[in-house]
């Protein structure tokens, strides 16, 4: 079951809404699902629900709801625009004290994982958030721009081999940067982990899923 709730950003006091999935049982911890360009889509809600059913609280909080609330894009090229421009129009402190607002939310322990511009926030979150104990970063091409932003917590890095937006040379370079940062390349292309996505990729998306439980479940 999908909720919806509202958060209050330390860095304004803005109100942004968020989704949150709840297990049936008593939870393991928390984890905080960051979303792609597209806002808080039906993907990142079964995201949430796949980590709901797997014993954690899930929270996905709207990053872009100061440039519209309850942000929408759509997977087209005008919805990517759009996302691209709302992403642009965020600044990283503000990004980071609405991922924080989501992790004081959650019951400890918290967890991080982020799925392409979410993937880079999940990154900046190791770096500049507290009460996170490990992350997962999917196809996080920014990453590699961010580099200077060294994460405080382990961070597990997922990537598809047939990406043409993230050739080989970006995670290298993130490789490089973080080389004890466990990093996957799976046979698959952008977006591997979202249903309907043209690169949808059903056993890459599992066993990513896996690895990420897994590693979770080590720093517990």
């Amino acid at each position: 079951m999908i909720e919806r709730l509202t958060l209050e950003s330390r860095i304004d006091g803005f109100a942004l809404s968020a989704l949150k999935a709840t297990p049936a049982s008593a939870p393991l911890g928390g984890v905080v699902v960051i979303q792609e360009i597209f806002g808080l889509s039906d993907h990142i809600a079964s995201m949430c629900s796949v980590f709901a059913d797997t014993g954690y609280v899930a929270i996905a909080p709207s990053l872009f709801d100061r440039v519209e609330p309850d942000f929408q894009a759509g997977h087209d090229p005008d919805g990517v625009k759009k996302g691209i421009g709302a992403a642009t129009a965020s600044t990283w402190p503000q990004v980071m004290s609405d991922v924080q607002a989501a992790i004081d939310a959650l019951p400890q322990p918290v967890y991080a994982v982020g799925f392409c511009y979410g993937g880079a926030a999940t990154w900046m979150a190791a770096a500049h958030c507290t009460g996170v104990k490990a992350v997962s970063c999917f196809y996080g091409r920014l990453i590699a721009d961010l580099r200077d932003a060294t994460p405080k917590v382990p961070v597990m890095l997922h990537y598809g081999a047939h990406d043409t937006s993230i050739p080989p040379a970006n995670y290298e370079r993130v490789q490089h940067a973080s080389p004890t940062s466990p990093l996957f390349i799976y046979d698959a292309g952008h977006g591997f982990c979202r249903e309907g996505s043209p690169d949808y990729r059903a056993p890459s998306r599992d066993l990513a899923l896996a690895r990420t439980l897994d590693w979770f479940a080590r720093w517990r």
